[in-house]
């Protein structure tokens, strides 16, 4: 993206902050005509100062009140600056976190997947405080310093013409020795803000993976890895650092000249008399205000050149396709009867995994997918949940085409249990009520019994009331696995989708589980994806997949007794493996 379309862009931003923006123009304008017009009041009170013994003192006083008045007022409004500035700020970028959050919540299941998401929480969250620290130092110094740099021409040009034209004609080389420095710099710091994206993203999976890491001896090869990507984070931040860090002493340097120019030309002009000694010293005074500004607006180019970069990597994520709206699509009708024709999907043109897949399933049905790894059997779910879209055919739910619905219904439909748990941090009944926030405490606990979580529950230390950690590290895996069954018992689903929802759970709990969930899914309908065939057997169909297709359909025994890929896939499980060495 181009710098003036992200400028453009960034500015749009600010439009629900114009009335503070507004009272900060107001407030640079008297805070920096109060501090203007010190000069021209001290001026005054040393042109009283005629000689020795002609000091007109009462003058000297009603000026000396004029100027603490002055000071009073401009520090007033230049606090009114500061707030109103503050609040523009973080407004914008309250804006802009929100937005890109909103983008991310509407982001196709695809996005999220091909993306490291500790690059993405750096872009929400490291990279939107640099806009915002970019931003507030650039409001606060562009407000005082076009006022001041406006307001010194005025006030020098009513002073004296010929001096303020030589202060007018060094002052471009300043602006141009500022932006070559900052055209050189702005590609160091989109490299930087990058580097650090992918910083966070590995320090975000090794943090979230620590069992393995460790279980694998990893942890030297992390902190190589985590030291290269530091490194080239080092070598980019300080170049970037040292080339914008130049602009302020080069500048400084020009408007040194400047000062010194005007300090000589004032000087000659006041020993012919065309200058007074107090005009010559607020002209000084003011030569040194108008280079003032440019010293610091090209002192917070580092925090500009910063936010600006971080500013494309949020905008990138907001650019980002979201899935198709909704709008205007009927809701999806209740029933439970599920339609695959002639399904075409893969998640990448190279490789082909789903090819010409067809599905009759009845309402009330029990389904059990099984095959190798890799054969399409979660891809299956993706697609009846409308996380990925079929790339030719149609998948069909009560008759209508799931891609004619909205997905809000059509996700209502489904209880969906996996094998990777979530859990979030809050208490134990608001993670079972997560799918149902308005439920009482009976139905609560009614959906725990069902699941066979309610026994362990008591025993925690504040039952129901027991806040788990992040993702429910202080229990087991398999009791997060029960309280994920009992968030789904106590929706109700008219369809039920279990991706190896068992694999984490004792035998003996299974069984349970299992007489559960055929209890609770009477009438409905239920893909029940596993591993452990033997956890399959009642099942009314079994699908068997492999690349992609059916090979096999119909029910455990039936499958058996063909002899087939299914029954090689069930004995290979309780088969002892001959010792290859014997």
């Amino acid at each position: 993206m181009k710098k003036q379309a992200l400028t453009r862009r960034l500015l749009s931003y600010t439009r629900s902050s114009a009335f503070f923006l507004i009272l900060a123009v107001l407030s640079a304008v008297i805070s920096v005509g109060m501090s203007l017009w010190a000069p021209v009041l001290i001026g005054g009170a040393i042109d009283y100062i005629v000689a020795k013994g002609q000091v007109d003192f009462p003058a000297i006083l009603r000026i000396l009140i004029i100027l603490i008045a002055s000071i009073l007022i401009g520090a007033l409004f230049q606090w009114l600056l500061a707030y109103a500035t503050n609040k523009a700020a973080y407004r914008t970028v309250n804006d802009m976190r929100t937005s890109v959050f909103d983008t991310l919540m509407r982001v196709p299941l695809s996005y999220m997947d091909s993306k490291a998401h500790g690059d993405l929480i750096s872009r929400v969250t490291v990279d939107i405080d640099q806009i915002s620290t970019g931003l507030l130092q650039g409001f606060t110094q562009l407000f005082t310093g076009v006022i001041t740099i406006l307001g010194t021409l005025l006030f020098m040009l009513s002073v004296n013409t010929a001096i303020t034209v030589v202060v007018v004609l060094v002052t471009p080389l300043s602006l141009f020795v500022a932006a070559f420095i900052a055209r050189r710099s702005s590609g160091m710091f989109r490299k930087q803000s990058a580097e650090r994206g992918e910083l966070g993203a590995l320090v975000e999976e090794m943090i979230g993976n620590q069992k393995v890491v460790k279980a694998f001896s990893y942890e030297a090869r992390a902190q190589a890895k985590f030291e290269e990507i530091n490194q080239r984070l080092y070598d980019s931040g300080v170049k970037s650092q040292f080339y914008s860090s130049l602009t302020n002493p080069c500048t400084r340097f020009v408007n040194g000249i400047v000062y010194a120019l005007v300090g000589i030309t004032g000087a000659i002009n006041a020993v012919y008399g065309r200058l007074t000694v107090g005009q010559l010293s607020c002209f000084l005074t003011y030569a040194n205000q108008y280079t003032k500004p440019f010293n610091e607006i090209t002192g917070v180019l580092t925090e500009l050149q910063s936010a600006f970069a971080s500013a494309a990597r949020v905008f990138e994520v907001m650019d980002a396709v979201t899935e198709s709206s909704d709008s205007g699509k009927p809701e999806l009708t209740e029933g439970g009867s599920v339609s695959v024709s002639h399904v075409d999907f893969s998640y990448t043109p190279q490789q082909k995994l789903i090819e010409d897949f067809n599905l009759q399933v009845i309402p009330g049905q029990h389904v059990a997918i099984v095959g190798p790894t890799g054969c399409g059997k979660t891809t299956l779910i993706n697609l009846l949940m409308r996380f990925y879209d079929v790339n030719a055919g149609s998948i069909s739910v009560n008759g209508q085409d799931i891609r004619n619905v909205t997905r809000a219904s059509l996700r209502a439909q489904y209880g969906m249990v996996l094998q990777d748990t979530w859990l979030f941090s809050g208490t134990v009944r608001e993670n079972i009520a997560y799918g149902r926030p308005d439920a009482s405490d009976e139905e609560i606990i009614a959906a725990a019994k069902a699941a066979h979580t309610h026994n362990f529950i008591k025993r925690l230390p504040q039952g129901y009331d027991t806040v788990l950690s992040e993702d429910g590290s202080n229990i087991s895996q398999g009791q997060k696995q029960l309280l994920c069954i009992a968030r789904i018992m106590l929706t109700k689903p008219d369809m039920l989708i279990l991706d190896e929802a068992t694999s984490n759970i004792d035998t003996r709990t299974e069984l349970r589980i299992q007489k559960a969930f055929a209890h609770i899914m009477q009438g409905r309908t239920s893909f029940i994806v596993a591993h452990r065939l033997s956890t399959i057997r009642e099942a009314d169909t079994i699908i068997v997949m492999n690349h992609g297709h059916i090979i096999e359909q119909g029910t455990h025994e039936a499958l058996l007794q063909k002899g087939g890929f299914y029954a090689e896939l069930y004995n290979s499980q309780f088969a002892v493996p001959a010792d290859e060495n014997e």
